[in-house]
């Protein structure tokens, strides 16, 4: 008796819901066709080619195809770890994506704290503009540039040579220093980005904590200190946290138009290497396994960093 009565008692309410969703429904029919398009293209470019990620347990041969060639399991992985350069890879990457991950906070937040103090609000928005400016560059365009202007007899070393009596410098010859240029100048490039992250933060500050601290005698250098900072700290968290998922994406398009043979040793870095083994080399199969591994460890140190964010500055994505 007391479960058809609350059967029937449900039932208005399933109607109801179902009622609701049918409204919903034939409201928002325009704009899911809209979307209808966007849809298919992401299934047939963005998760039907996941599929052949397959090959990477395969010997993978072209007149054979996916499904005809040889099933090796995990052998690709394995040679990918007794492989010499695969190791060298994968600490150049783990090392020029950490101080690019470093200094694009560092930076960004330091130059936001020196403009926040302008007064100006010309200067400030013409300053905000042009380092903003090279954000929209692309590595294509800029890779030229710098290996003119870094050449042994580009306008950096004759500048060297002609006003302090320097030898030239292979800056893009020598490992050492293709790592320095590769950092500063993804920095350079991207810091006018987090700038305005930054500046959006401190625009949400309360004036009024400013005020109690100028009431009670702090200086600029107090009130940043003990105001400005503390409330940045939140978006500060979150911002390297999450860049935690980048730790293994160096930069292929930055890489690949700066570097060569001379600074394999130091600069060459997974995506560079996948697509030298991989592409130009014909070796699919381990070209596929290596950008599995990346892929792999970067959803984990996404999912970390996510945690990480939620625990110490209450960052959720829903």
């Amino acid at each position: 008796m007391g479960m058809s009565t609350t059967t029937e008692a449900l039932t208005p309410v399933r109607s109801g819901v179902k009622a609701k969703a049918g409204s919903f429904l034939r409201r928002t029919w325009p704009l899911h066709l809209m979307l209808l398009p966007a849809v298919i293209l992401q299934f047939l470019f963005g998760y039907l080619p996941l599929g052949g990620l397959v090959i990477a347990f395969k010997d993978f041969k072209p007149y054979d195809g996916i499904w005809g060639s040889k099933w090796v399991g995990l052998e690709h992985f394995k040679f990918m770890f007794e492989y010499p350069d695969s190791k060298q890879v994968i600490i150049n990457t783990a090392l020029i994506a950490g101080f690019k991950i470093v200094c694009s906070i560092i930076v960004p937040f330091v130059f936001a704290l020196l403009l926040n103090e302008v007064r100006r609000s010309s200067v400030k928005r013409t300053v905000q503009t042009l380092v903003y400016l090279p954000y929209f560059i692309s590595w294509v365009f800029l890779g030229g540039i710098l290996n003119d202007m870094l050449a042994s007899d580009g306008i950096v070393n004759s500048v060297l040579k002609s006003w302090f009596g320097l030898e030239p410098i292979l800056f893009l010859g020598d490992g050492t220093w293709f790592r320095i240029v590769v950092v500063v100048s993804d920095v350079w490039q991207q810091f006018g980005f987090g700038t305005i992250v930054y500046l959006a933060a401190l625009a949400g500050v309360n004036p009024s904590l400013y005020e109690a601290a100028e009431v009670d005698g702090a200086t600029r250098w107090q009130q940043t200190l003990h105001v400005t900072i503390p409330s940045l700290a939140p978006i500060v968290i979150v911002v390297g946290t999450l860049a935690l998922g980048n730790i293994l994406n160096a930069g292929f398009d930055q890489i690949f138009n700066l570097y060569n043979p001379l600074v394999y040793d130091k600069g060459d870095i997974i995506d560079t290497f996948v697509y030298r083994t991989g592409i130009l080399n014909g070796q699919y199969s381990f070209g596929t396994a290596v950008g599995i591994f990346k892929s792999v460890v970067g959803f984990v140190l996404i999912v970390i960093g996510y945690r990480i964010a939620y625990k110490l500055a209450d960052y959720k994505i829903f």
